[in-house]
Parts: structure tokens; sequence; C-alpha cells
């Protein structure tokens, strides 16, 4: 889908300063623990399935759209894991702040496949084996996967520059 038209109407007027946006990732596990990754078109790495939450849209449907859109698979929601402010520069220039919610999915069905033009690749990966991933989609992966009762947050007064995940 690339970037979305309120985003665009934006940029029109703000040029590459910085937005604050509120975006979603997803660690979606198959049946044999496998995680699905997509390859960015933007800058060529690995990364969780993550996008922008769209005006009026709740979180949860937020993020089952962004995985269908971006692969084709259709998942559930199944545990809010991690909440975290982080900074965000594309290669075009534009600078974001996302306010990011992690969500660990369930595989309910679908193909995995690139499905737009955000990725040139999809795969699922053992935990054990993933490709380099930046350091959000490894803090996303880290506490999706964990045993918390609760979702991560950075500590109060702790910025992201200043953090060990």
């Amino acid at each position: 889908m690339g970037v979305p038209d309120h985003i665009l109407r934006l940029r029109e007027r703000v040029g590459h300063d910085l937005l604050p946006l509120s975006s979603v990732s997803a660690v979606v596990c198959d049946d044999a623990g496998k995680l699905l990754l997509g390859r960015r078109a933007d800058d060529g790495r690995w990364s969780v399935v993550s996008g922008i939450i769209e005006p009026g849209e709740q979180p949860a449907t937020a993020v089952v759209r962004e995985v269908r859109e971006e692969t084709g698979v259709q998942v559930e929601p199944v545990r809010l894991s991690s909440v975290v402010s982080h900074p965000h520069t594309y290669p075009n220039g534009d600078r974001c702040e996302f306010l990011n919610l992690g969500f660990r999915c369930r595989l309910v069905g679908g193909t995995a496949r690139v499905n737009d033009d955000e990725s040139v690749a999809v795969g699922w990966f053992p935990p054990d084996r993933l490709p380099a991933l930046d350091r959000h989609a490894r803090l996303v992966v880290a506490h999706a996967l964990g045993d918390e009762a609760t979702a991560w947050f950075l500590p109060a007064g702790t910025g992201w520059a200043e953090s060990d995940d």
C-alpha cells in the first residue's frame, strides 16, 4: 500500500520534519514456532511486519490489516507484548517518532508471499536463526516471545537512546 494518503498530505506541509505517528508491529508465529519476517523495499532490511495505524482504526485491527496487506497471511493478535516510542528516518529523509505497539500474533491462514510494494521478500525463520534485525525489531521479537504477563515498556524517565533493550 505504501505511504497512507493522510501522511502524504502531512508531508506536503512539513516536508521531512519529525512526525509523531502511532504504529503496530506483528510477531507472527506458525505452528512450528517459526517467525514471519518481511524484507523491506525501502532499505532492504529484514523486519517484523509493521505499519501505521490509520485514523479511527483500533491497534488490533491495524496489526491484522498490515500483516494481510504485506504478506497475504491472516493472523489473530493474542497478546500486546511491547509499547515503545522510537525514532526512524526513512531513506528519503522523512523523520518519524513512532509510538509502536508490538503484538504477538497467531497464524490463522494464508500463504506468506510478497503482497504489496512495501516488501521485496517474506519468509518464515526459526527464532534461533533470524537474519540481522534492527534494534526495534529485535526488541519486539524478544518481548513477544517472552513470558511476560503484561506488555513491556521502557521505565519512566528513560529515552530510546539511553535504553539498553
